[in-house]
This record gives structure tokens, C-alpha cells and sequence, in this order.
């Protein structure tokens, strides 16, 4: 194998690393954009409470309301408590 031959390879190798890298920083910051990951936070909870299909998943609805009610009706006896 010659010199020349030896260089040239080496040089394609390079390059390809150089292009695995580019692919590997491109997809991180897309991965870690503030815009993807809000995507990503909206899309599990969406699927907490919607299913595949569309519909919504009452249970889950259900045990939101459930604590969201409990929390308030606490707040309110704790403030006639307190006052």
C-alpha cells in the first residue's frame, strides 16, 4: 500500500467521522431544544388523558378533578380554621 493511498483513506475516514459527528450534534440539539421538549411534555400528558384512538381516558380525568377538588376543599377548611 502506498503512501498516497495510506493519506487518502485516512482522509475518508476523517471525513465520515466528521459527518457521523454532525449528525450526532444536529440530532442532540434538536433532542434538547426547549421547543421539542415542551412537544414531548404536551404529548404525555395529552396521552394520559386521551387515549390512541382519541378518547378521552375518564378515569384519569376523573382522579384529576378528584384532587383538584379535594386540594380546594382542604384550602377552604384551612383558611375557616385559621380565620
Amino acid at each position: 500500500m502506498s503512501k498516497g493511498n495510506d493519506t487518502s483513506s485516512l482522509e475518508r475516514e476523517i471525513e465520515e467521522t466528521r459527518e457521523r459527528l454532525a449528525t450526532t450534534i444536529d440530532q442532540l440539539l434538536y433532542r434538547s431544544s426547549p421547543k421539542t421538549i415542551v412537544g414531548r411534555e404536551v404529548a404525555t400528558i395529552k396521552a394520559h388523558y386521551v387515549d390512541a384512538a382519541g378518547n378521552p381516558r375518564t378515569d384519569n380525568i376523573l382522579k384529576t378533578v378528584g384532587a383538584v377538588v379535594g386540594a380546594v376543599a382542604l384550602l377552604v377548611v384551612v383558611r375557616k380554621v385559621a380565620g
